[in-house]
């Protein structure tokens, strides 16, 4: 089987994903998204059984996917998948039709009405790009001073995404989060990550270990990948004292590095396989 890879920067996920998928007797087809150009008129053609997009820019896995997409070509993630996973706001609707436990948020679309949601809201609250990973570009807001100030800088940024303030409401978590992580229907691994920062991402030095996936992670997961389409995720939990667990949010391109030996869960061979199995219902 050939199995496509489109990705720029090679970051050690995908030099796993590319050992895994030649360790299980498939051929890989790299391909540089930087050097992508479509002819919108025709199919393109890869050459590929089936394709996983690991862009790291959200615009481009955006408009990729949706090529191939509408091309009948199929990809994980799904362009439909990826357009609600990449903006918080989307998630944040789709958890909440579907009855999922997220915490509260309040959008506004310019500073006096911020302002007002963040004190509809109650300090402290975390204001957050409405696309963005890594824990960029977020603040706690613990009063009206601070809030005024972030209004203004997110003001004076002058981005598309600083127009849309997305606010939502502080979990007080107890030193970490879980970050789980779903192939198809499967919950297959969880990692806790610890930080005496409120922000936990490893990315920003949170302390990764095991997790056991117990039934409630496994069904809060599930209906979560469920809604917003499956494929191959990584859900944001939050332990709450008195509502059980929250989803903060939804990864549509993953990072895993440090969750491999952390859970002992070969995380790019079940996601090969997923690929393998996913190719093989579409033939």
């Amino acid at each position: 089987m050939k199995i496509g890879i489109i990705c720029s920067r090679v970051r050690p996920e995908e030099k796993l994903l590319f050992n895994e998928i030649r360790k299980q007797g498939h051929e890989l087809v790299k391909i540089d998204d930087r050097k992508l150009m479509f002819d919108l008129t025709k199919k393109p053609d890869f050459n590929a059984d089936i394709i996983i997009i690991r862009s790291i820019s959200h615009s481009r896995f955006l408009y990729i996917s949706k090529i191939l997409n509408n091309r009948g070509i199929k990809t994980i993630n799904s362009y439909d998948v990826g357009k609600v996973c990449g903006d918080k706001l989307l998630t944040s609707l789709i958890l909440e039709k579907n009855n999922i436990k997220t915490p509260r948020v309040r959008v506004a679309f310019n500073q006096r009405s911020a302002l007002k949601a963040i004190e509809e809201l109650r300090y402290p609250v975390v204001i957050k790009p409405n696309v963005g990973s890594w824990g960029r570009l977020m603040a706690k807001v613990e009063n009206r001073n601070q809030a005024e100030s972030i209004l203004e800088h997110k003001k004076t940024l002058g981005d598309y995404y600083h127009s849309i303030f997305y606010i939502q409401e502080y979990i007080d978590k107890p030193g970490r989060d879980i970050r789980a992580f779903v192939v198809g229907r499967k919950v297959i691994a969880a990692i806790y990550r610890k930080s005496e920062h409120w922000i936990t991402n490893t990315a920003r030095g949170g302390s990764a270990s095991n997790c056991p996936v117990t039934d409630e992670i496994k069904d809060i997961c599930l209906k979560s990948a469920d809604a917003v389409g499956g494929g191959v995720l990584a859900l944001d939990l939050f332990e709450t004292k008195d509502n059980g667990l929250m989803v903060n949010e939804i990864n549509h391109t993953m990072e895993f590095r440090n969750s491999i030996k952390t859970t002992g869960v070969n995380i790019p061979g079940r996601i090969v396989e997923y690929l393998e199995n996913t190719a093989n219902k579409k033939s």
